[in-house]
């Protein structure tokens, strides 16, 4: 692997990370603030923002999980805590991505033409929101093991 592969890594990992903190604690609560009076136009653009972030976060973890095997081998990179905090992260993703987020979405619309948070599904919503926001936070934390790590 060389100094190139190498930069690469530490681009992808800042720029994933990046994305996960500056959605999801800068934008989305901005979003919310500015469009207090159309909470659905901004919980709509949010969602949009965070597939967004899930298709950067699959398409860097891929990337960062192949860079170790090659740059250290499956038996070395298996042992590094940088690798898990990506396999961790992409599961973190991908379960809220593929199924978090379609049943909110089927939530969403079973609740038309209601607001999902005046509905009967309001609490169903609220569980799934918490445990998508406990998630992401997570997924957060985990990212600043990989920024702290991404160069060892």
């Amino acid at each position: 692997m060389s100094a190139w592969s190498d930069k690469l890594a530490w681009i992808v990992t800042t720029f994933w990370v990046g994305a996960l903190w500056v959605v999801g604690y800068v934008v989305t609560p901005s979003l919310f603030s500015q469009l207090s009076s159309d909470k659905q136009l901004a919980g709509s653009l949010a969602g949009h923002l965070f597939e967004l972030v899930a298709y950067i976060g699959i398409t860097s973890a891929v990337y960062l999980l192949l860079h170790r095997w090659l740059r250290f081998g499956a038996g070395v990179a298996l042992r590094q805590g940088f690798v898990w905090a990506v396999v961790v992260m992409l599961v973190l993703t991908l379960a809220g991505q593929f199924g978090i987020q379609p049943a909110m979405a089927a939530l969403k619309a079973q609740a038309l033409p209601l607001d999902v948070m005046s509905s009967e599904f309001a609490g169903q919503f609220k569980a799934l929101h918490g445990i998508a926001s406990i998630g992401y936070l997570l997924e957060s934390l985990l990212g600043l093991v990989l920024v702290l790590r991404v160069k060892s």
